[in-house]
């Protein structure tokens, strides 16, 4: 009998699965980060052996946002 009541609990509290919202990632909230990551190591926030994943990071992130400004920009928007 409490395996029965256990399972029931367990449907109960399980939240429904419609479409859960995908990710919100904007370029904007990227060209932040890249702020906030100047503004860090200015601020001497890394280590130095931090330093090269930082700045390797730093250089894609540079790369794929101007790649994505260099694009045209749909007429509709």
């Amino acid at each position: 009998m409490s395996e029965d009541t256990n399972a029931e609990a367990q449907v109960a509290e399980a939240p429904e699965t419609s479409e859960a919202p995908g990710p919100d990632l904007s370029i904007s909230d990227l060209q932040s980060l890249k702020s906030i990551i100047d503004v860090a190591s200015q601020r001497g926030a890394f280590k130095p052996n931090e330093m090269a994943v930082v700045g390797t990071t730093y250089n894609k992130l540079e790369t794929f946002l101007a790649a994505v400004a260099s694009q045209p920009q749909p007429k509709g928007e």
